[in-house]
């Protein structure tokens, strides 16, 4: 549940991040002196306004291929942890090889990207997917597969006997907390997977834009980007933290993941 934050709270976090302005300023231009090292907050400041003839094009980019390779996988990761949580013949029958691929880290699969899709949007989407998937997958499986027995056998009492209609009626509604907490988990891996994933060949987007200005040494352009992205990550996490809480289980309310 997303908590009201009050006048206190508010003082206290302002005060953290104001000391933390200063300590990094002070640090930077008095004690390691070089820019390259640690660029100080100032000249983080100032680099902004050089970026911002940049910002469209990398943020729509980087915008595409997220929600690309997000919303791929959770129609497959969302499809395959139902069916495999509910039907235990198709459980066992993709265990193995759903076990076999898990523990394979997403980057790994950079050179196959490269190969299958070539240096085109897809490649990145398809990085950004093998992240995303494997933890909507399997905190679907995990909903679905943990449905009270109490549930369907109300159900089957109340001459629900179709597994399609078990399944959708009873199963879905059931597993709907756990499977919001599988994306809310691959949105932040989706977008750290993002990164790596448009630095090879791109020539737009954040994480391209990042390694670039890096290559030339700017890395007060280099902070710049991550702090751009640190607030990407955090508006996403809350918008789709509110949408969940607000709109779709807001009969739940009080029991999300605080």
């Amino acid at each position: 549940m997303i908590k009201k934050i009050g006048f206190r709270d508010l003082i206290i976090g302002s005060s953290g991040i104001f000391l933390f302005i200063i300590l990094w300023e002070t640090v930077s231009k008095f004690i390691i002196k070089n820019s390259f090292i640690m660029p100080s907050f100032s000249d983080v400041i100032t680099s902004f306004l050089a970026i911002s003839k940049y910002l469209p094009s990398d943020l729509s980019g980087s915008f595409l291929h997220f929600f690309t390779g997000l919303f791929i996988a959770i129609l497959m990761g969302g499809l395959l942890g139902a069916i495999m949580g509910w039907f235990r013949t198709v459980d066992r029958f993709f265990r193995p090889v759903i076990e076999l691929l898990r523990p394979i880290p997403p980057l790994a699969w950079i050179p196959f990207a490269i190969i299958w899709f070539r240096l085109t949007d897809l490649s990145a989407s398809f990085i950004i997917f093998i992240g995303c998937f494997f933890p909507i997958f399997i905190n679907t499986y995990l909903g679905f597969r943990n449905t009270p027995k109490i549930f369907t056998e109300a159900a089957m009492v109340l001459g629900h006997r179709s597994n399609i209609k078990l399944l959708y009626e009873i199963a879905l509604p059931s597993s709907l907390l756990s499977v919001f907490y599988g994306i809310r988990i691959a949105i932040g891996i989706g977008w750290m997977c993002m990164i790596a994933a448009e630095i090879f060949g791109r020539t737009y987007g954040l994480g391209y834009r990042l390694w670039y200005f890096y290559q030339m040494h700017q890395m007060d352009f280099v902070v710049a980007y991550m702090f751009i992205l640190g607030l990407i990550g955090i508006l996403l996490e809350y918008s789709f933290r509110y949408l969940i809480e607000k709109k779709f289980v807001k009969w739940k309310q009080g029991l999300v993941i605080k």
